[in-house]
């Protein structure tokens, strides 16, 4: 059965891969506080179009690099105030 789970993405730099934080919380077996665990994983983005901020759902594959063994499934939710145009900031001096 492949396993799903919910982050955010981190990191966008690199092709076809996202980098994607996921952070679960438990209670601590001994002193019963709330902690927060977070691991992150490479997940593969066939099209490049998840951005830095977005929640997106990634799914367990085969392996399609060494370290790739998740794919994005879909886009959860994007983060408000950030719209993605067809021409970004030109990378110069305004």
């Amino acid at each position: 059965m492949k396993k799903t789970l919910t982050g955010v993405v981190v990191s966008d730099k690199a092709d076809k891969t996202v980098s994607v934080k996921v952070e679960r919380r438990f209670m601590h077996p001994l002193y019963g506080k709330v902690v927060t665990r977070s691991q992150k994983y490479a997940a593969h983005d066939e099209t490049n179009e998840y951005r830095l901020g977005d929640r997106v759902e990634i799914l367990s594959v085969r392996p399609i690099s060494k370290t790739k063994t998740w794919k994005v499934t879909r886009l959860v939710e994007r983060p408000r105030g950030i719209e993605t145009t067809a021409v970004e900031t030109e990378g110069g001096n305004a």
